[in-house]
């Protein structure tokens, strides 16, 4: 499998045409290759990364701030995961996928790959992702409002979020941009098919757990799948785990490990549509990082799986945009492969493979 390219991204905003259009190809030439890209002077400041990663783990504190920064205002403040689970649950993710926001617990959410079948889905879940997480979105949403835990249980949280939402999102918009010119999609672009915003801010959290559970298949991290939405933005701790589909050899998966200083980007199905499978919305998985591939093997099956934190950004389009091959990415040798779909339709129904059945 092609490595994943590190592609600088200073110049596509303010760059000149000819070095938007260079960013642009090299974008095209990692979407193409292998569905993913890692983007460096991405515009999300260091600092708010560290911070938002503070919120999910209390350990952060000591390995992301500098020896003089005051912890005192932190540390008296519990983090989200590190809160007991009936103060989580004062924020619930309401039954099913329709309303996905809120928090759910270890086991609730299982993770497939195009299967709607109740009884496969059924057998998917008799092994449980064993994760937590908490979704928000945008607070201009009244399809899916948010749900928040009381302030009075993590004071700042709400802000907070909110704020790295908009930034994240206004980044979702300088990639639809490149993306734009790669497709020669005329003005407004891809952009203005997104101009609500109605993105998704995930933050995920992997207890430590043995080895063995996972290798004996009691347990898994996350199955292998594609996102749904348009274009994923990923943080992740130094942890690891993540791994991406070879897309020249099905089932064999190499790690995506994080680079310092840049956000993994990848394609999700509505925007292989969009390119009729010019860009790959590639398959990929959360197992065991690389250092522990002996317990992969049989081994060390008491070793400890350390916990894992990631900070997805999910982005897709207004709801009602029809998503069916754009200009140029078909013609008759390059049939159409897929039928219109609306945004709103195709998310749900992924979405509602992963709780309901």
């Amino acid at each position: 499998m092609a490595h994943i390219p590190i592609v600088d991204f200073t110049k596509a905003t303010n760059g000149t045409r000819e070095e938007k259009e260079y960013v642009a190809r090299q974008i095209d030439d990692a979407f193409r290759t292998v569905g993913f890209v890692y983007l460096k002077n991405h515009g999300v400041p260091l600092d708010m990364i560290q911070e938002c990663f503070t919120w999910v783990r209390l350990s952060t504190l000591f390995t992301v701030f500098p020896p003089t920064t005051n912890l005192t205002p932190l540390l008296q403040s519990a983090t989200f995961f590190a809160l007991p689970p009936s103060t989580k649950m004062l924020a619930p993710h309401p039954p099913g996928g329709a309303h996905h926001r809120g928090y759910s617990a270890p086991g609730v959410e299982k993770v497939s790959q195009h299967e709607y079948d109740i009884n496969e889905l059924n057998k998917l879940r008799s092994v449980p992702d064993f994760k937590e997480s908490f979704e928000s979105g945008n607070e201009h949403d009244t399809a899916q409002p948010n749900i928040w835990p009381p302030d009075s249980a993590l004071p700042g949280f709400r802000p907070f979020m909110q704020d790295y939402f908009t930034v994240c999102a206004d980044l979702v918009h300088r990639v639809l941009d490149s993306l734009s010119i790669a497709l020669n999609v005329p003005d407004p672009g891809l952009s203005a098919t997104h101009a609500a915003s109605l993105f998704q801010l995930r933050l995920l959290h992997y207890p430590a757990v043995a080895a063995g559970e996972f290798t004996q298949h009691r347990r898994s991290r996350i199955n292998a799948h594609s996102d749904f939405g348009t274009l994923t933005l990923l943080f992740q701790d130094g942890v690891g785990g993540l791994e991406v589909e070879d897309p020249a050899q099905q089932g064999r998966f190499r790690a995506a490990d994080p680079v310092e200083g840049t956000v993994l980007v990848n394609v999700g199905d509505l925007v292989a549509r969009w390119s009729n499978d010019r860009w790959r919305s590639t398959v990929h998985r959360v197992g065991l990082p690389q250092g522990l591939h002996g317990a992969k093997n049989g081994e060390g099956a008491d070793v400890l799986v350390p916990d894992r934190y990631s900070i997805p950004f999910f982005a897709t389009a207004d709801p009602e945009t029809v998503i069916e091959a754009l200009p140029g990415c078909w013609d008759g040798e390059r049939p159409r492969r897929y039928e219109s779909v609306t945004a709103w339709g195709y998310v749900q129904m992924r979405m509602a493979a992963l709780y309901e059945g």
